[in-house]
């Protein structure tokens, strides 16, 4: 039985994908719900799997190809009589550099048994290496971009440079050797890159943003954490974060100034009555926020809870549009990769983002004596043209004492 394989419905706004990775080439047996190929859209890498068990007998798409739903990615045979068995011993096959294997030259030599993102596999096919080659740091050695890089620097001493999954390669000069003529790599932005700089140019463009700071003594909020976190962990099975705090912190300012969560549509100001929190989520793919919807009817263990699924989700590039869709106001952390201050720029069509940022014992005044207090610089950053300069201090300052005595803030008091 002949079966076509097509693309799969888009989520909703979305026209168009390019199809990034092949994971199968012409003549493979592949089982039932087996990854065929990965298709990336502006936000989200979508897989394809197969109906059904048999033989890919013809690829009708390239890699780097732009697809739309419906349209024609490959032939199957069906079969009936493909056992894992088979599977891995194809496998095993391919691993080997069996030189009866017809292998596709458009297809990279990844191997198998290791668990490799798009843009690793896209990182490994650009300078033709084969996976089993490297060592993986990551989970259950998990191939990383870093992994890559490290390879190529150990094996040609080249330097090189990370910008998303587009890696320039320079290749470093001994003194004693002549420097040769410059030659610049030229590589498209992902589509994640390209709709996060279109997004970011949006932002300048069609907001008038302004920035307010304060600073938050994070004292009380670190002595809780450390007097429950181990009867939490063991209560909720997630651990007691930074981030439900913050979060919590939040909702309670918005519903004191309800125009932090508001947007603009045309001439109008629309009030959000719900309290739909995008967190920022950095993954190899570039920065995702998913977003946390009815955060205001959780508890702490239900948002570190949600946090923690839509993290992995993000970084094994299983997260959905929905999950990216609909937020009301955003946070960011910027904190855990070592900023102290920062300005963070807004997430249309949202009118304000929070930023968070590195936690630093300072010396600070505290009735009338100096003494040393993890101290936190927050920001927020604000579409001045609807909201004004007081509502935005107000709102840092409600989150301030919310953290500063964050009982009250457990208690909802």
């Amino acid at each position: 039985m002949i079966i076509e394989i097509k693309v799969p419905p888009l989520p909703e706004s979305v026209s168009d994908a390019t199809l990034i990775n092949w994971h199968k080439k012409t003549g493979d047996q592949v089982s039932r719900d087996e990854n065929l190929v990965d298709l990336e859209t502006d936000k989200v890498v979508l897989e394809v799997p197969s109906p059904k068990s048999g033989i890919l007998t013809e690829i009708k798409v390239k890699d780097g190809t732009i697809v739309k739903a419906g349209d024609l990615l490959a032939i199957m045979t069906e079969s009936t009589n493909i056992s894992s068995s088979n599977k891995s011993n194809q496998a095993v096959s391919q691993i080997s550099g069996d030189e009866t294997s017809d292998i596709d030259s458009d297809t990279d030599s990844t191997s198998d048994n290791k668990k490799i993102s798009p843009s690793v596999k896209i990182l490994l096919k650009e300078h033709d290496l084969d996976a089993s080659m490297i060592n993986g740091s990551g989970k259950d050695g998990r191939i990383t971009k870093t992994d890559v890089l490290e390879y190529l620097r150990d094996d040609e001493g080249e330097s090189v440079r990370s910008n998303d999954i587009d890696m320039p390669i320079k290749k470093s000069l001994s003194d004693s050797e002549e420097p040769e003529s410059s030659h610049e790599q030229r590589v498209p932005m992902s589509r994640l890159r390209a709709k996060i700089a279109e997004r970011m140019v949006e932002a300048q463009t069609h907001s008038a943003m302004l920035t307010s700071f304060n600073e938050i003594d994070l004292y009380e909020v670190m002595e809780l954490r450390k007097k429950y976190k181990e009867s939490f962990l063991e209560e909720h099975s997630v651990k007691l974060g930074f981030m439900s705090f913050f979060s919590k912190a939040s909702v309670e300012a918005l519903k004191k100034f309800p125009i932090i969560n508001a947007s603009i549509e045309g001439q109008d100001i629309v009030y959000h009555d719900r309290y739909d929190i995008g967190i920022a989520v950095s993954s190899e793919r570039g920065l995702m926020v998913p977003v946390i919807r009815d955060l205001d009817e959780m508890s702490f263990a239900d948002i570190e809870r949600s946090i923690a699924e839509l993290a992995v989700k993000a970084k094994n590039g299983s997260i959905s549009m929905d999950d990216l869709s609909g937020g009301t106001f955003t946070i960011t952390n910027g904190g855990t990769f070592g900023s102290l201050i920062s300005t963070p720029i807004l997430n249309p069509p949202q009118s304000a983002i929070l930023g968070m940022h590195g936690i630093k014992d300072r010396p600070v005044v505290v009735d009338g004596e100096i003494v040393i207090r993890p101290m936190m610089y927050v920001a927020l950053t604000y579409d001045h043209r609807i909201i004004d300069g007081r509502e935005a201090v107000l709102f840092l300052v409600s989150i301030k004492e919310s953290l500063e005595d964050p009982e009250r803030l457990m208690l909802e008091i």
